[in-house]
């Protein structure tokens, strides 16, 4: 028997990473489609009436075998691919895109859940809790917005597009970690590597050694590429890094990303008019807090008005009114810092050793909402870079298990996510199945003579997904669909970006920034330039994540399909946020893995719009006490173990007692007085 096929023997019935091989998973994804089209059919034969339970349910609990092995197959593709791992993904994309069409396309399956939707609407759904209306209108509407009341052609036609979309998502994805790899800078002269710090110098001679190599090797990967741009002196080799990053999969080799981003824009435009749409944003934003375009524009157009005079202010001081490359702008924005606030982010280095920021974040969730950490090394893992933990509740309840998987390797992704082998539910005899939560980071690796660590950033980035992680940890939801961070993207930001306004708060810093040699505690000195710098450059990030908006809505707000030049639309689409030029050759899009291939087609506005929730919400959280007991409790309550049950807007008021406003915002960016 495949090991998918029954539960696991192993501590919370977690993933058994050890036992599993490559060859297990496409017989299990085959019998697992194979059993939940028997469930499908068991749904569409009853010849009882359908009801809530008999369809509702029934169809929310399909699937468990196939749900199992996708969640562990497509964690590990980006986690810890290779490319037996890449092909086989290639070869069932398709298989998994019918199996998904089969279910939302069938009428006789649609006819039912209409008939409970139509019965109970017309009864105001008085016979079903909020929850079950939930479930029941997300059920209805998904089946609706995927296509169920085509007409047979135009199913075909969804068939075809939704199959492509998928692999060419996944080629994108796959092109860019490999031309991500493709990259070194190496080096054996030391001389060009004047203004490097000591930290980043031994982390790129580990890099070396590990590929079997003499002097310094440095990456495209975060911890190596956003130093060195930040302090290396030599002007040629910053231009040589940035270039090779921000053109990557633009070159004439297997890994461009040009057309695919065509297609993948054209397919989605062709999706939501198929549907009655005239554009793929309309599409997307009609079941998102933004609701249509005009309000994510009014958004992004108010953060321009309000933020972008500031922002060429700040690039002036830069570079004294002359006009600088972008290859210099981290470089001179860290001299600047240095000079202004006395504080370069190597100084905070010391005091971020990873299992400490690890010990201080998990005692911030301790601290808040009373749960606790433990980790058990009996709970397998995909790489011994991987750590587990028990997550305990203030009663002493099991409440999940948490994976951290810190540093970067060629197997893995760039950037930082969370996600999830299980989802929380509760069964048919109430039992309350547990999450299995896991954070995925490309922080700093150790080297022979120094434990990893952390910039500030990298800092902000663990509280940020140990934010969404927590979201997960929290659920409390009967439908597994309804649960954690299954929310609408617009507000699936809050939790996270909520959790990175503790990364300056002194009362927080004390419990943990402590020297990695000396144990000393970070000087409040040093901690008031934190604070004091918080807001620098503040309006030039701003701008830097509306010009991402703006391009991703410039994509998706097309009527008539592109075929254009990408970088000339790109440059064009984000000209409103853009306070310096960028170089000919560029091209954002093409490793814009949000916009294209991550589920934020549409969406990127996202982070700006959670930014006015988060700010509103952490003013809370300022006014009674950033560690009151009380007020996390309530968003505990009301926000982070409700999962979609009920509508965000409902969720948010109900913690804060009103709607919030972009003034939150403004004030703590220091843009308008408090």
């Amino acid at each position: 028997m495949n090991i998918f096929q029954s539960p696991y023997t192993t501590p919370h019935h977690t993933a058994p990473f050890n036992e599993i091989r490559i060859a297990d998973f496409k017989p299990a994804i085959l019998q697992g489609i194979e059993e939940e089209d028997a469930e499908i059919d068991a749904i569409v034969q009853n010849t009882e009436h359908p009801d809530f339970q008999n369809t509702i349910e029934a169809l929310e609990n399909t699937g468990e075998t196939l749900r199992r092995t996708t969640d562990m197959f497509y964690n590990l593709l980006s986690a810890e691919t290779c490319d037996e791992l890449d092909e086989l993904a290639q070869e069932l994309s398709p298989i998994m895109t019918e199996h998904s069409n089969n279910i939302s396309l069938n009428q006789a399956l649609f006819s039912r859940i209409k008939t409970v939707y139509e019965e109970q609407k017309a009864n105001n759904f008085q016979a079903l809790n909020t929850e079950e209306q939930r479930l029941l209108e997300l059920t209805y509407k998904g089946f609706v917005r995927s296509g169920a009341n085509l007409n047979d052609a135009d199913k075909e036609k969804l068939r075809t597009i939704t199959a492509e979309l998928d692999l060419l998502a996944l080629q994108f994805s796959q092109n860019k970690l490999k031309d991500t790899n493709e990259f070194t800078l190496h080096l054996t002269d030391p001389a060009p590597l004047e203004g490097l710090p000591q930290s980043i110098l031994d982390a790129a001679a580990q890099e070396a050694k590990d590929r079997k190599l003499s002097g310094w090797v440095f990456t495209l990967q975060a911890p190596s590429y956003g130093p060195f741009m930040q302090y290396c002196k030599n002007q040629d080799l910053r231009r040589q890094m940035y270039m090779a990053y921000n053109t990557l999969c633009t070159h004439d080799n297997p890994y461009n990303n040009i057309e695919i981003c065509k297609k993948l824009v054209n397919l989605r435009l062709q999706y939501a008019q198929l549907l009655g749409y005239q554009t793929y944003a309309d599409y997307v934003l009609e079941n998102r807090m933004a609701e249509k375009a005009d309000n994510v524009y009014q958004l992004l157009n108010q953060l321009i008005a309000a933020y972008k005079p500031i922002a060429i202010e700040e690039v002036k001081e830069l570079s004294h009114d002359e006009e600088i490359a972008p290859w210099d702008f981290a470089y001179l924005s860290n001299q600047l810092r240095q000079q202004k606030y006395q504080l370069d982010p190597e100084m905070l280095r010391p005091y971020f050793e990873l299992s400490k920021v690890n010990e201080g974040v998990f005692n911030l969730a301790t601290r808040l909402y009373g749960i606790t950490f433990r980790k058990n090394s009996e709970i397998p893992v995909y790489h011994k870079d991987v750590e587990a933990y028990e997550v305990f509740d203030k009663d002493g309840s099991f409440l999940a298990v948490f994976y951290c998987d810190f540093f970067p390797r060629a197997t893995k992704k760039s950037g930082a996510w969370m996600t999830n082998y299980r989802e929380q539910w509760m069964d048919a005899d109430g039992v309350n199945h547990r999450p299995h939560v896991s954070i995925v980071t490309n922080f700093t690796k150790p080297t022979d003579e120094k434990p990893s660590l952390l910039t500030l950033d990298e800092v902000e980035t663990f509280l940020h997904e140990f934010g969404h992680s927590l979201h997960g940890m929290f659920a409390n939801t009967k439908y597994r669909s309804l649960s954690g961070t299954n929310v609408q993207w617009d507000f699936v930001e809050l939790p996270s970006q909520f959790m990175e306004n503790y990364s300056i708060e002194k009362e927080f810093l004390n419990t943990f920034a402590r020297h990695y040699q000396t144990d000393e505690p970070m000087p409040d000195t040093l901690i008031q330039r934190i604070v004091n710098s918080r807001n620098f450059n503040v309006a030039y990030a701003c701008m830097r994540q509306v010009s991402f908006g703006l391009l991703d809505m410039a994509y998706y707000t097309r009527k008539t399909p592109f075929d254009g030049d990408l970088k000339a639309f790109e440059k064009e689409a984000w000209q409103a946020a853009q306070v310096m030029p960028s170089p000919a050759d560029t091209c954002m899009t093409v490793q814009f893995s949000h916009i294209m291939a991550g589920g934020y087609s549409a969406g990127y506005y996202s982070y700006k719009w959670a930014e006015v929730l988060d700010a509103d919400a952490f003013g809370k959280f300022k006014q009674d006490g950033i560690f009151n007991t009380e007020t996390a409790d309530s968003f505990r309550r009301n926000i982070l173990s409700k999962g979609n049950t009920e509508r965000p807007m409902t969720l948010y008021k109900r913690f804060r007692g009103k709607e919030p406003s972009i003034d939150a915002l403004l004030q703590r960016n220091g843009i308008k007085p408090s």
